[in-house]
């Protein structure tokens, strides 16, 4: 028995030839769209067909309608970060945990910092780039805040410069979820408790025991050893996943924090 196959709306071809047209280079980022009269003489479909396609590709993040007489579309590429909070949604409605996504870092990122040293002009578009967070985290050891900013970019730059663009996407967006999760966990500890002082002695051990991670680890990608640098990645991971867990254990993942929006203690105010 054969399957009818369900044909697509005249809006949802539209709809795809635009979204064509962005994702392949053809309009770029800030371009305006055709009015939506041009559209429906260019497709030759109702206006009510160039309407919905508007509204598939603003649901989708490819174009903001301004309205009004000044109004049209605005192309917006795909960003990272866009994707970042898709997955952080998904996560949230699957309740899945912070230690969940930490985990699977734990077994990724090391993979990347491995790739990093087998990279063969890892001298020019790996090592400088991490040098640079290295010397950002010395640089600013004594403000926590700004050293945990850095320590952070040091391992979203891990994955950035693997090589792979598949898993610069896929694990750079759980890096970013890890990320917003952990400067929320740090800020709420300097907020709540004086005793957690960013200049205390086991704060600032925990620091510097960071710091030397790091630069052993850029040792091992600039020596091209890849087996040493997924060593290390991923006894430094284990080591430092567990202190911002041990505070949300029973959290799961908050899909707000991804766009810098943190709701808790605001409502039922």
């Amino acid at each position: 028995m054969l399957r009818q196959l369900r044909q697509p709306r005249l809006a949802e071809i539209v709809a795809a030839s635009l979204r064509d047209d962005i994702l392949t280079g053809k309009l770029k980022e800030g371009d305006s769209l055709p009015r939506q009269e041009s559209l429906f003489t260019e497709f030759r479909v109702s206006l009510p067909a160039v309407r919905e396609a508007m509204r598939i590709l603003e649901t989708e993040g490819l174009i903001s309608v301004r309205r009004g007489n000044v109004g049209g579309a605005i192309v917006h590429l795909p960003t990272a970060e866009r994707t970042a909070q898709m997955i952080s949604m998904v996560l949230q409605t699957r309740a899945a945990t912070p230690d969940d996504v930490s985990g699977a870092l734990l077994r990724l990122e090391p993979i990347c910092a491995g790739m990093c040293a087998e990279r063969e002009d890892r001298a020019t578009e790996v090592v400088p780039a991490l040098r640079d967070a290295i010397e950002s985290q010395q640089a600013e050891f004594d403000d926590a805040a700004r050293y945990n900013l850095n320590a952070r970019r040091f391992h979203e730059t891990l994955v950035e410069r693997c090589g792979s663009e598949t898993m610069i996407v896929v694990i750079g967006a759980l890096e970013t979820i890890w990320s917003a999760h952990e400067v929320s966990v740090w800020d709420e500890a300097a907020a709540a408790d004086a005793s957690e002082n960013p200049q205390s002695p086991m704060a600032l051990r925990s620091r510097r025991a960071a710091l030397r991670d790091h630069e052993k680890l850029l040792a091992a990608i600039e020596a091209g050893n890849r087996e040493r640098a997924v060593t290390l990645a991923t006894a430094h991971l284990t080591a430092t996943r567990s202190s911002t867990l041990a505070s949300s254990q029973h959290e799961t993942i908050n899909a707000n924090l991804v766009g810098g929006i943190d709701l808790r203690g605001q409502r039922g105010r």
